[in-house]
């Protein structure tokens, strides 16, 4: 076995290992609390963002993130049709978000890793922090409430998913910034937050998960190239 290839095993196992500890506090809140089953598929949701900054720090290559992300998105189709994990999917309403989630996160990936790997984060964390704040907070909080496209919006969550979306991009340009790594400005971190918050407000069948991730990647590239 190569050096090259014991790195690339020893980096899937601890992104499985990392995905597999989500999944396992995700089932311990569903038991826990049966009756609140968004927090359970957030926990999901959230925890999956940090496995880009993982597989980054970990030297995962291309032939082997591209094709996981899409095993992982074909693994969603199959829970969201039988609900073989009802933590991540049994959310009492008609959703494709997660297997939007996980073709967002093969999209990215095929466009951009490992030449623009904050790119991929920038997409992935800022739906994964920004929305999954906004689905946690804003059932929580009481603020004004709205409906868009039949789906249920507050202030609360809108707000959340605005100051998720913005800190996360911050952190990354901080990150940007120390590897030597070229950063969008800040006045195009608040835009790129801004059309984040707005197309989450667009989240029909969890459409969102698609959107917001891709939008974000490609501002992310372009204002940084």
């Amino acid at each position: 076995m190569t050096p090259a290839l014991f790195q690339q095993l020893i980096g899937g196992a601890f992104v499985l290992l990392w995905l597999a500890v989500v999944v396992g506090i995700a089932l311990g809140i569903r038991h826990r609390f049966p009756d609140q089953r968004e927090w359970s598929r957030k926990v999901v949701h959230i925890g999956t963002g940090p496995v880009v900054l993982l597989a980054w720090a970990l030297g995962i290559s291309r032939w082997v993130a591209v094709p996981a992300a899409i095993a992982v998105t074909l693994a969603t189709a199959l829970n969201h049709r039988f609900r073989l994990l009802p933590a991540v999917e049994d959310v009492g309403r008609h959703s494709y978000g997660t297997i939007a989630y996980g073709a967002s996160i093969a999209i990215l990936l095929s466009l951009f890793w490992p030449s623009q790997p904050l790119a991929v984060a920038a997409g992935v964390l800022v739906m994964a922090i920004g929305d999954g704040l906004a689905g946690l907070v804003g059932p929580q909080l009481h603020s004004p409430r709205w409906r868009v496209l039949g789906q249920a919006k507050s202030l609360a969550g809108t707000l959340a998913m605005a100051g998720g979306s913005l800190l996360v991009l911050i952190l990354l340009q901080w990150m940007a910034h120390g590897q030597g790594l070229s950063e969008p400005a800040l006045p195009n971190l608040i835009w790129m937050a801004v059309l984040a918050t707005a197309l989450e407000q667009l989240s029909g069948y969890g459409l969102d998960n698609l959107s917001v991730p891709i939008s974000t990647g490609l501002l992310w590239q372009h204002w940084s190239s």
